[in-house]
């Protein structure tokens, strides 16, 4: 039997997290227990701050916990078209920050990470040329990547890349926090903030500052975000253990819309192919449907050739600007967004958790500075 819509990552909870009730003070209040969300509230916590956190479902309950499990240096865009957007200083900068995030991340959730590289892999000829100015732009920039051919297919290979599994490091990161003296809450969505006040349906948190670090429906939560952010759906699925299949790190290919990994218990993680959804795919709604399950299940058995029982299949609600950059500013007095990681926010994501967190302690953050190159 497959599980509807339930991701496969993650493992039993041990950290039984309340709804808000009543109200509560603290100086900053993150709303969304992701990863960034999490990220930010460490950072705040050590440099001495009150920290409240609120998630409408639970810690990792969104996008977080319900991707694909890697973890890439650069942003979503590859780094030569980051070199042309923003300069090779900035762009350089950023891919440096997001490789040290990646190993800030094994050493804090090491049970959840495993390095392991990853390989971008061309399927036509155009993309092998793009592979080929990505591989030149990276070298020339002394940021590691190596030309990869092996049975996976010709393409690129970084070695400093990682594999993990999201939701774990999740709760890994909650509890943590909450030994640390942050009060989490689940099943508490932010209804209204304004005012210093976040509602939600039986509480009220009173705060200075707020950060909202949601990446899907990041515009519903703040509308004035609206024009730049746009949320669509990226779907996956898991099979059962595939002994005889060995895939030693993850792979993204079709200028990286498809992806798919093998974890350490064998079995395999396949997403993607949100293009064949057509505009149906831009949608909060974050069920499964079966135009991209139909290509995701083709793809597994004709070209990845396995034959294992799908026992997964499962969406999420991921938030997309139309630039490809991630948001990480004041929407309005106090008020702070981060999300809208264009697919790719596991390592952005908690980097700019702690960079709006710098912004709140100091006034200044190097990424976001460098973001607004």
């Amino acid at each position: 039997m497959t599980a509807a819509n339930t991701p496969i990552w993650g493992v039993p909870d041990t950290l039984t997290l309340h709804e808000l009730s009543g109200d509560v003070n603290a100086d900053v209040c993150v709303v969304g227990l992701g990863g960034s969300g999490l990220a930010c509230v460490h950072a705040l916590l050590a440099a001495g701050k009150r920290v409240v956190g609120i998630d409408a479902v639970s810690v990792a309950g969104g996008a977080a916990g319900r991707n694909g499990g890697f973890l890439l240096g650069g942003l979503a865009m590859f780094h030569h078209d980051a070199v042309t957007r923003l300069g090779r200083r900035a762009a350089t900068a950023i891919y440096e920050q997001t490789l040290k995030q990646i190993l800030r991340m094994g050493e804090e959730t090491p049970a959840a990470v495993r390095r392991t590289g990853t390989l971008r892999i061309a399927l036509s000829e155009e993309e092998a040329g793009d592979c080929a100015l990505q591989y030149e732009a990276m070298r020339r920039d002394a940021l590691p990547v190596e030309r990869y051919a092996g049975p996976e297919g010709r393409g690129l290979l970084f070695p400093a890349d990682a594999a993990f599994d999201p939701a774990r490091r999740c709760a890994s990161l909650a509890e943590q926090a909450v030994d640390r003296g942050a009060r989490l809450f689940a099943r508490s969505p932010a209804l209204s903030i304004d005012d210093g006040w976040v509602v939600t349906p039986h509480g009220r948190v009173h705060t200075e500052h707020v950060v909202v670090a949601v990446d899907g429906r990041l515009e519903t939560i703040l509308p004035e975000l609206a024009p730049r952010v746009r949320t669509a759906r990226l779907q996956m699925l898991a099979t059962a253990p595939v002994p005889n299949v060995h895939l030693p790190r993850p792979v993204y290919a079709r200028w990286g819309l498809d992806y798919w990994q093998q974890r350490p218990d064998r079995r395999i993680v396949l997403g993607g192919f949100r293009d064949v959804g057509g505009d149906a795919e831009w949608t909060s709604d974050s069920s499964p449907s079966e135009a991209v399950q139909t290509a995701l299940t083709a793809f597994l058995r004709d070209e990845l050739q396995v034959d294992a029982p799908v026992t997964h299949r499962w969406g999420a609600a991921v938030g997309y600007t139309h630039t490809g950059m991630p948001i990480l500013e004041e929407v309005r007095p106090g008020v702070w967004a981060i999300g809208a990681y264009s697919g790719t926010g596991n390592v952005v994501g908690a980097l700019c958790g702690r960079a709006v967190a710098e912004r709140i302690v100091d006034g200044r953050s190097e990424l976001a500075e460098l973001l607004r190159a």
